[in-house]
C-alpha cells in the first residue's frame, strides 16, 4: 500500500448501496457498440414516461417590432428615401384586408423593399366628430405586431400628413434572408 492509498477513505455499506443505485441508473452519452450475441437483437423502445419528460425543442424568439427612428421619418416625409411600395386598404373588410396585408408585405420583403406604406384611411366617424377611429386604422398596427410578421417587419409608424397621417403608416421591412 503506498501512501496516496492511506489517504482515501473507504465507503460503508451504506454508500456502497448508494453508489451502487446511481450507478445503475447512470447511461453512457454514446452507444456503445453491442456485443455479438446468438439472439436476434430486439429494437429499444423508451419508455412512455421518459419520452413524455423531453424538454421542448427551444424556439428562437421573433424579434420585436420597433418604432421607426425620427430621423428615417423626417427623410421618408420629404422624399429623400423612397417607399418602395403602396397598398391601399380603403374599403376593405378586416378579413380581406389582413390578408391583402400578409400577400403585400411578404411579397414587398422578398422583391427587396425596404419602406413601405399602408393606407388604412381615417375611419367613416373620424374623432373631430366624436366617433371612434376607423377598425383599420386600429388593427393594422396590431397585426403588423403579430408573431407571424415580425419576421417581416421591423417598424412602423404613423406617416408624415404628405402621406396620408393618421390614415397611413410608414413600414420598414427587414431584409430576407437568403440560402446560399
Amino acid at each position: 500500500m503506498n501512501a496516496h492509498d492511506d489517504k482515501r477513505q473507504r465507503l460503508n455499506a451504506q454508500d456502497r448501496a448508494l453508489w451502487g443505485e446511481f450507478t445503475q441508473s447512470v447511461r453512457p452519452l454514446t452507444p456503445r457498440s453491442p456485443a455479438p450475441s446468438s439472439r436476434p437483437a430486439r429494437p429499444a423502445r423508451a419508455p412512455a414516461a421518459a419520452s413524455a419528460s423531453l424538454p421542448a425543442p427551444v424556439r428562437k424568439a421573433a424579434p420585436q417590432v420597433e418604432a421607426i427612428e425620427r430621423r428615417q421619418k423626417q427623410q421618408l416625409a420629404r422624399g429623400r428615401v423612397e417607399i418602395d411600395a403602396r397598398l391601399d386598404l380603403h374599403g376593405k373588410t378586416q378579413a380581406q384586408a389582413h390578408a391583402e396585408l400578409m400577400r403585400f408585405l411578404r411579397r414587398a420583403q422578398s422583391q427587396g423593399a425596404k419602406f413601405v406604406l399602408v393606407i388604412t384611411g381615417k375611419g367613416a366617424f373620424p374623432r373631430n366628430h366624436g366617433g371612434e377611429p376607423g377598425v383599420l386604422k386600429r388593427q393594422v398596427p396590431l397585426w403588423l405586431r403579430q408573431p407571424e410578421l415580425r419576421n417581416c417587419v421591423s417598424a412602423f409608424e404613423q406617416a408624415h400628413v404628405v402621406h396620408g397621417g393618421e390614415g397611413a403608416l410608414y413600414v420598414r421591412l427587414r431584409r430576407l434572408r437568403r440560402a446560399d
